[in-house]
């Protein structure tokens, strides 16, 4: 074999090898992207979500009282860090690590740390995020229980500028966004929060869609968000604000829609016929008369969706909570 032949076949082999190589990677790009569509997806997601693990710092931008009676205060709080925060779904919950005073503590200055979680009250914004807090005072009937550690906290020494650790939104309660089915929301005093979430995404992202609120407290001390409630309604032809006071008080007398509490036949007399899909977040009285009531009156279990402050207290019948 003559020098020339040799060389020849030697170039001929790396030819051949370089090409099985492209070939190999491009099967290799195509042949993932085809076997593994999920994984792409994931990343996609996540990009969007954009939650964060752990604890996150935000500052407390502004503090806001949102009733008479000054028994809930808005936090408004925007990310230190300065990044986007990430959409979540309207009425999901913060929660919040807090070093409060304590001498049960293991700490020798009588500090102690506790966890609490709070609702969204606003829609989604990537420059901050809002919860709404009720300060829990001691029962009339019994003034010895103590009054609520983390409300106190906030109402008594979170001031604006203070720094908080947080972490992402999180919770299974949250509206379905679906805009062919109407919403309705009902909320009992503080649980108005996640309501109130729901409601402003709502408007903003489906104005078409029908929302029907139904808030009862006990009288316009208690009535929190009263003028931004009624200045939505006035502005939205498809929001349809029912309020409801327990205990008029005098003056009262335009501040209100009904009288009495939230119940099915309250519902059965302003709604309108068909489907709706219903939201209900309040105090044990209220969950444990109401959802069960809703299933009685013909509600299909996947229509009802609530949420209880403390303990659990609503039950459908058959079933355990809600997930």
């Amino acid at each position: 074999m003559t020098a020339p032949q040799l060389l020849f076949y030697i170039v001929a082999a790396l030819l051949i090898q370089l090409a099985a190589g492209v070939g190999f990677v491009v099967w290799r790009r195509h042949g993932s992207a085809a076997l593994a569509p999920v994984s792409v997806a994931d990343e996609v997601s996540e990009r969007v979500t954009g939650a964060w693990s752990g604890w996150r710092e935000f500052r407390v931008a502004r503090r806001v009282f949102e009733d008479r009676s000054r028994s809930m205060c808005s936090f408004h709080l925007e990310p230190v860090d300065g990044v986007a925060l990430p959409p979540f779904r309207p009425g999901q919950f913060l929660t919040f690590m807090l070093q409060v005073a304590g001498t049960d503590g293991p700490h020798p200055d009588g500090q102690r740390t506790i966890t609490r979680c709070y609702s969204l009250s606003d829609r989604p914004d990537p420059k901050e995020y809002r919860v709404t807090i009720k300060r829990v005072l001691p029962p009339t009937a019994r003034p010895d229980v103590p009054a609520g550690v983390s409300s106190s906290h906030f109402h008594d020494r979170v001031r604006e500028g203070d720094v908080l650790k947080v972490k992402a939104p999180a919770g299974h309660f949250f509206i379905d966004p679906d805009p062919n089915i109407p919403a309705v929301l009902i909320a009992g005093g503080v649980g108005i929060t996640p309501m109130l979430s729901m409601l402003r995404w709502c408007l903003a992202e489906q104005p078409g869609r029908a929302v029907h609120l139904y808030y009862g407290v006990r009288n316009s001390s208690d009535h929190a968000f009263k003028d931004k409630l009624a200045q939505l309604a006035a502005q939205h032809r498809n929001f349809h604000l029912n309020v409801v006071y327990s205990r008029a008080g005098v003056g009262d007398d335009r501040e209100f829609q009904h009288t009495g509490h939230v119940d099915v036949e309250l519902l059965r007399r302003s709604l309108p016929h068909g489907r709706h899909q219903f939201y209900v977040c309040g105090p044990p009285a209220l969950m444990a008369s109401l959802v069960p009531a809703l299933a009685a009156w013909g509600v299909p279990r996947e229509d009802i969706h609530f949420e209880a402050f403390g303990p659990a207290s609503a039950h459908l019948p058959g079933a355990g909570t809600d997930p």
